[in-house]
């Protein structure tokens, strides 16, 4: 199996603009690129597909670049829906810093180059930015482009329109200064690929050789997005999302999901993989294939300490001894939990009603009575329990469950 059957079997092959020279073209190591729009300061789980992509290259001796766009992030690639907010000129260079460092950690290697597009388009003007590019662009190849389609009708700004032109000079830019053959991207960029691959035939001429790779984008079986957990993004940085929370999240990927996961995000062989769907499908119950992406992806966004601190306190879980956690930790480990905020003190009927673990107060009185609550690891019968914040863990928070797995986080913080 060669790099690109392997690709494919992994589901990393979509659209190519020339799959046969491309082929026979990465018989000799190539440079590419694969760009990043610095958005936030921390890339999340939907761009690990595409980030690891490059290692991926660079591990078989090509030469890969990403491509910070600290130009192109000021007019924001065209969503399917609404126009984008623009970020200042200082968050945006504090974004790019930050992605770089946080890229160079993940990839591991020095084999990959980090280019900033601010550098280069920070001087050109808008004349020459219209005579030198935008001559090479027909509107009307520009605007049957999908994304800019699906904006016509609700209306899509003339900055947010020249977006393509901008990510195609980029291509330009690299072919010319460091003889950058090919860009990758997920599927929703063939649009943006095919327009450099123009800009540098017409600019370079036709017998410029140049190839676009696209990769189906991430989908979950249920519909719903990869990459969200509640609602809410999973980061690769651990100040906004802790490892433990990155751990469960592909600890609680589905059957239907974790082997196409491993395909697209594991470094594990090919035989490897296979086997380990073998393990999976023998014993599903198990979780082996989930805790195997868990363990390898932990691994490679936080580092070894972090992923046994997410081990750990996975284990903590199940034990219930809660008492042995940090106020951060703890925070981590009922971060999808019930909470509710309270000051000094709350009775306990009033915090089981205001969260809706039980749906009055007769109800909760019931549950009490019965032995179905405890508070942290302690059983309670007494209808009239108050918890207070001097008997908080950390005097931050109480912890209430409610029979084997069902919890309640009260935050007195």
């Amino acid at each position: 199996m060669n790099f690109i059957e392997e690709l494919k079997w992994r589901n990393l092959f979509k659209d190519c603009s020339d799959i046969e020279g491309l082929q026979e073209r990465l018989n000799k190591p190539i440079t590419l690129y694969c760009g990043f729009d610095p958005t936030a300061d921390s890339l999340h789980i939907g761009h690990l597909q595409q980030l690891l992509l490059l290692k991926r290259f660079a591990l078989q001796g090509h030469h890969p670049i990403a491509l910070l766009g600290g130009a192109t992030g000021m007019i924001g690639d065209p969503r399917p829906t609404t126009e984008r907010a623009l970020l200042s000129l200082e968050m945006l260079s504090h974004n790019v810093s930050a992605l770089e460092h946080q890229m160079k950690s993940i990839l591991d290697t020095n084999n990959v180059e980090f280019v900033n597009n601010y550098d280069w388009f920070k001087d050109v003007s808008v004349l020459s930015f219209l005579r030198d590019y935008g001559k090479h662009f027909n509107v009307n190849y520009m605007i049957n482009k999908d994304v800019v389609a699906s904006r016509l009708d609700t209306g899509i700004s003339f900055t947010e329109f020249t977006y393509t032109i901008l990510q195609a000079t980029d291509w330009l830019h690299l072919y010319e200064h460091h003889n950058c053959e090919m860009q990758v991207g997920g599927s929703d960029q063939w649009g943006n690929l095919t327009s450099g691959i123009e800009l540098i035939r017409k600019v370079k001429g036709h017998e410029s050789k140049v190839y676009g790779l696209t990769q189906p984008l991430i989908t979950k079986s249920d519909g719903s997005k990869f990459g969200k957990s509640e609602g809410k993004n999973i980061w690769l940085d651990a100040s906004k999302t802790h490892p433990y929370v990155f751990y469960q999240y592909f600890i609680n990927v589905s059957d239907e999901d974790v082997i196409n996961f491993l395909k697209r995000l594991s470094f594990e062989s090919v035989d490897t993989i296979q086997n380990i769907e073998k393990e999976h499908l023998n014993a599903p119950h198990l979780r082996f294939a989930q805790k195997k992406l868990a363990q390898e992806l932990t691994r490679v966004v936080f580092g070894e300490e972090a992923l046994l601190n997410a081990q750990q306190l996975s284990e903590v879980y199940f034990t219930q001894a809660f008492e042995t956690l940090s106020q951060h930790d703890l925070a981590a480990v009922f971060e999808d939990a019930v909470k509710i905020n309270a000051h000094i003190s709350i009775s306990l009927i009033e915090a089981l009603v205001q969260s809706q673990v039980a749906s009055s107060n007769r109800v909760a009185r019931e549950l009490i009575t019965s032995g179905s609550i405890s508070i942290n690891g302690h059983k309670i019968d007494d209808i009239n329990t108050i918890l207070e914040v001097k008997d908080a863990y950390h005097q931050a928070y109480s912890v209430i469950k409610k029979g084997k797995k069902n919890y309640l986080l009260v935050d007195f913080t």
